[in-house]
């Protein structure tokens, strides 16, 4: 003991700059919680296991004061050494104080010490247990509880850091080495704060400093969001995914998020993409903050773009402003972008001329405008004031942007004056449109042709005769008179008279003619008139004048032919509607149990499902497709893989990685979709699995069946595109939330399962893997069947008597007997392993009948046994779970009827308050009882349920051993001064667990399981 003194004490004259934390992680912070050289003294709980009889000679960890230099300061630090090398069985504790961990998932132990080599004893014979190595321990709690005893000095209570060797040893005193030894301790139970202790067990050991940190990823603002301090996860492996906040004056676009690094550094995992952009009227400055735009600058849209000018004929005499302002004279259109120049009318059109006069029309042309006023959308507008509002303008009256127009039908010997204005997208915003105009008189008209007809019709001959219009004043000087047979216009004759009639001899008989006729004046010829169609030969005649066609009377043969066609239809339709209406009346008389099936010899057939209906369609079966492919194509929707970005892997399943990504398909507003992918070198059997999933998995459309997007079937790897689930699988889910829902709640996931499994029943989809484990749940707390993937067909591996199907084995804990005994898979089945789903939810996710091997289970329910009811289970609920484990499948409900007695349940929430009790029964049975997990003390048990606050009222109670409590009741649990309901509950179900896998199915224990 005196040598050892004398080595520490010589370290007053040894310096040393040793300590020096450097920080070597990339925008990582040590937040510390312990550091001993911010102490004058430390105080620290000791501990000394005495061996039998005790060593006199080992006084255990004592602290003295040291000197040391640190980066050129000497400063006098407490320190604590144990050196008892000649002390036999040296088993010497030091216990830190109770450090509250904060939000710190991982901790840093930062240790420098000294340690003398075992070979420099000045007499080593007399060594008794001489070490090289000491021991680093922690234990998590709640609260600071401990005192000289407790928790209790030994590595089973305190759980083993590491064992410390030191890579440099002195040998004299005025050798001394230091060693600097850094350990990571995960914090995985989540409790408020934690103790580390130090073991010494025959080395002589100088702990000099002792620092202890957390890791965190410091403050930081990137892409214009704002990133907290965030602790490092637990595991250094994992990372911390963190949202963030967008900055002042920016909006946010997606979430921005950060992924804290093991190692203490922000990762960004979205590339170059910002989730927040600057508003209006701000312009984004290296990524940390969004500033206003300068004077006669501005910003219009969403962004971290800069602010721009304004641009020609626009000021801004105020910051932060979105947009320019014209000056006076100029306009800005509504349809302009912010960004374009402020603009004005244009001038008037230039050099209008009359370009073409007759009777009706006048055709005007000009030139476009000298000045355009800036803009190109230069268009024309014209106005007549005498015009009448038959008069027709081509191409319009306004908004075109040719130079030239067409005035028609306009009364001849007139004077019109015509108004040509020029026009821009910004003329509305100015009352005086420049405009030029001009005086134009019509033409004499030519006289129009009217009331052609035929006077006279011969075999081989047509005499013709029209009329002039009588408001016709203009003397025609001679008329051409056009001729040509039906359907050949390009063979046509012309002929001119003075008269107003005109004869046609030698004409083939039995062929139709047209004709038309224009008269000539001195202005020209005039427009022609209508034709008029004409058949030689006919005693009627045929006349077709404009769009008028007059035909000749029907003959009296078809007239009678029509009327006896009409009279036979009629009939047909009377005897049609008689057949109807008897059988209309056959089918009301006939019972419903006629139309269930078609009979052909000894086969009975269903002629349709049962639970199928007009409304639902049915489920067809992908295996039965000769090529799998075809039901891919034909159930489900081919996705464009430049449409699915890949986030991030959130799990594994059968056949490849599960991951988190994006949907962005046009038209579409993007979304978060769950993306299964097939794993490289998959086999060909791997791959028809894998797509038969997808087929069967698209023919569903409801609110509680997970629904399919779409597949990647045209690239690698193939892929299955579903909706995000955001809460993952409902058994992951409950566990995580024990005892945070309402019974209501509960029952609500139960009804959104029962109408999604009713949906597929309906459809005639028997699932045969009903668990909490397929079932998806939304943020929404929506549950959502999934998991298509298990096949029909069941086989029976004799060798270990492992029921398996192609898929792989049977869910026994889930499946209805019949399914396992007969490979009866039906919707009866269904039902049974509905029901375990029940029981999953009322006990958060608690595993079916525990730990009992499959083949305890197949046996125990075989013989009538049946889950008891959970903690504060509604007895209605349970009830209804005893219904769906009816032994024989015809009297388990159906999905339907689930549904009903659900809902009825969330109308009247006071027939859920009253709860099961589970009422002890004998069962019989020789099979050995399950394994169960065993625990020698209450503080083990308690430890294990994340319940060890409650420690003390146990002890106190007197209860120690784990036998003890099995018989606890609520209001023990009240009486030990426990009196959280939802710690109630936890250390109930716990005991619950306890109790049946103490008293499980043997003879003659008691099972508090139901026999039915």
């Amino acid at each position: 003991m005196a040598l050892c003194r004398g080595c520490l004490c010589s370290w007053v004259l040894f310096l040393f700059g040793y300590f020096t934390l450097t920080n070597v992680i990339t925008n990582a912070r040590q937040v510390v919680l312990l550091n001993t050289k911010e102490y004058k003294k430390l105080n620290w709980t000791s501990k000394i296991n005495e061996p039998d009889p005790p060593d006199p000679s080992n006084k255990g960890w004592f602290e003295l004061n040291l000197y040391y230099i640190d980066n050129g300061n000497k400063e006098l630090v407490p320190v604590y050494s144990s050196c008892y090398v000649s002390s036999r069985s040296v088993d010497n504790w030091v216990r830190t104080p109770f450090i509250n961990v904060g939000d710190a998932k991982r901790l840093y132990v930062n240790m420098t010490f000294s340690m003398r080599r075992c070979t420099s004893h000045l007499d080593p014979g007399s060594l008794q247990q001489c070490k090289e190595t000491y021991s680093l321990y922690y234990y998590e709690a709640e609260r600071d509880f401990a005192n000289d005893e407790m928790p209790a000095w030994d590595s089973t209570s305190y759980t083993l850091v590491d064992k410390i060797a030191a890579d440099e040893m002195y040998e004299t005193a005025d050798q001394v080495v230091f060693n600097k030894e850094i350990r990571d301790v995960s914090l995985l139970r989540g409790l408020q704060g934690v103790y580390f202790a130090f073991q010494d067990e025959g080395a002589c050991v100088t702990l000099v400093s002792i620092s202890i940190y957390y890791l965190t990823c410091s403050n930081t603002t990137t892409k214009y969001a704002f990133f907290p301090e965030t602790p490092t996860a637990g595991i250094s492996q994992q990372v911390v995914e963190k949202a963030g906040r967008c900055v002042d004056n920016a909006e946010q676009v997606t979430v921005p998020k950060l992924v804290c690094m093991g190692d203490g550094t922000w990762m960004d995992l979205s590339g170059d993409k910002e989730n927040c952009e600057c508003r209006s009227g701000y312009e984004g400055f290296n990524g940390e903050r969004c500033q206003k735009c300068a004077t006669n600058k501005f910003k219009w849209e969403l962004g971290n773009n800069l602010c721009r000018p304004c641009p020609a004929n626009s000021f801004t005499s105020a910051m932060g402003s979105m947009e320019c302002f014209c000056i006076d004279g100029y306009y800005r259109a509504d349809s302009d972008p912010k960004s374009d120049p402020c603009t004005r009318p244009p001038s008037a059109p230039r050099d209008l001329i009359i370009a073409e006069v007759t009777d009706m029309t006048v055709t005007l042309r000009w030139n476009s405008p000298v000045d355009t006023g800036g803009r190109t959308d230069i268009t024309y507008r014209i106005e007549c004031p005498d015009c009448g509002s038959n008069v027709m303008v081509s191409p319009k009256q306004k908004g075109f942007n040719t130079t030239s127009a067409t005035l028609s039908n306009l009364t001849p010997s007139t004077t019109y004056k015509i108004i040509i204005y020029a026009e821009n997208g910004v003329s509305i915003y100015n009352q005086n449109t420049a405009f030029v105009a001009k005086d134009v008189t019509t033409d004499i008209s030519v006289p129009a042709i009217v009331n052609m007809r035929a006077v006279s019709i011969g075999s081989t001959s047509v005499t013709i005769a029209w009329d002039l219009h009588e408001e016709s004043r203009v003397p025609v000087d001679q008329f051409e008179v056009v001729h040509y047979m039906r359907g050949q216009p390009s063979a046509s004759q012309k002929n001119y008279t003075q008269l107003m009639t005109f004869s046609f001899k030698d004409l083939p008989t039995e062929q139709e003619y047209v004709f038309k006729v224009r008269g000539q004046t001195q202005k020209g010829w005039g427009q022609y008139s209508d034709e008029l169609l004409v058949k030689t030969g006919s005693v009627y005649g045929k006349i077709e004048s404009g769009n008028d066609l007059v035909a000749p009377l029907p003959s009296v043969g078809i007239i009678v032919g029509a009327v006896v066609a009409v009279l036979l239809c009629m009939a047909i339709a009377t005897i049609m509607i008689v057949l109807l209406l008897r059988r209309s009346r056959h089918n009301n008389d006939l019972k419903s149990a006629d139309c269930d099936t078609l009979h052909y010899s000894h086969v009975t057939m269903p002629l349709f499902h049962p639970a199928t209906n007009g409304s639902v369609k049915t489920y067809v079966d992908p295996h039965t497709y000769e090529d799998p492919n075809q039901a891919v194509r034909e159930f489900t929707k081919e996705i464009d893989p430049s449409h699915i970005t890949i986030e991030s892997v959130i799990g594994g399943g059968e056949f490849g990685d599960v991951c988190k990504g994006k949907l962005r398909i046009p038209s579409r507003p993007e979304m978060m979709v769950a993306i299964k992918t097939l794993k490289p070198g998959a086999t060909d059997k791997n791959r028809l699995d894998f797509l038969t999933e997808a087929s069967i998995m698209g023919q569903f459309d409801d609110p509680n069946v997970i629904f399919l997007e779409g597949v990647v079937t045209k690239g690698h790897p193939i892929m299955i595109v579903t909706e995000y689930m955001a809460n993952g699988s409902l058994d992951t889910f409950l566990r995580n939330n024990d005892g945070r829902f309402t019974v209501i709640q509960l029952v609500g996931m139960m009804r959104g399962i029962s109408s999604g499994m009713r949906y597929l029943s309906e459809m005639g989809y028997v699932h045969r893997d009903l668990a909490a484990r397929n079932i998806l749940v939304t943020e929404n707390l929506v549950c959502k069947v999934a998991d298509f993937g298990l096949s029909r067909e069941v086989d029976i591996d004799t060798t270990d008597g492992a029921y398996t199907t192609k898929g792989g084995k049977i869910p026994v804990r889930w499946t209805a007997p019949e399914a396992i005994a007969f490979r009866k898979f039906t919707s009866a089945s269904d039902v049974w392993s509905y029901s375990v789903v029940m029981w999953e939810i009322i006990s958060y996710g608690e595993r079916p009948y525990w730990n009992w091997s499959n083949q305890d289970v197949i046996k125990a329910v075989e013989r009538g046994y049946r889950l008891p009811p959970p903690m504060e289970c509604p007895e209605a609920i349970y009830q209804l779970m005893l219904d769906c484990w009816q032994k024989d499948r015809g009297n388990r409900p159906k999905f339907q009827q689930i549904v009903k007695t659900l809902d009825k349940l969330i109308r009247a929430p006071e027939l859920l308050r009253k709860f099961a009790k589970p009422r002890p029964q004998h069962f019989v049975d020789t099979s050995p009882p399950p394994d169960s997990t065993n625990f020698s003390t209450v503080e083990e048990w308690l430890v294990a349920i994340k319940m060890e606050r409650y420690i003390d009222n146990f002890h106190r109670a007197g209860l120690i051993g784990v036998d003890q409590v099995v018989r606890l009741t609520v209001k023990d649990l009240d009486a030990l001064g426990i009196t959280l309901l939802g710690h109630q509950k936890k250390i109930m179900n716990s005991i619950q667990t306890r109790r049946v896998q103490i008293l499980g199915p043997q003879l003659p224990q008691m099972s508090e399981g139901f026999l039915v």
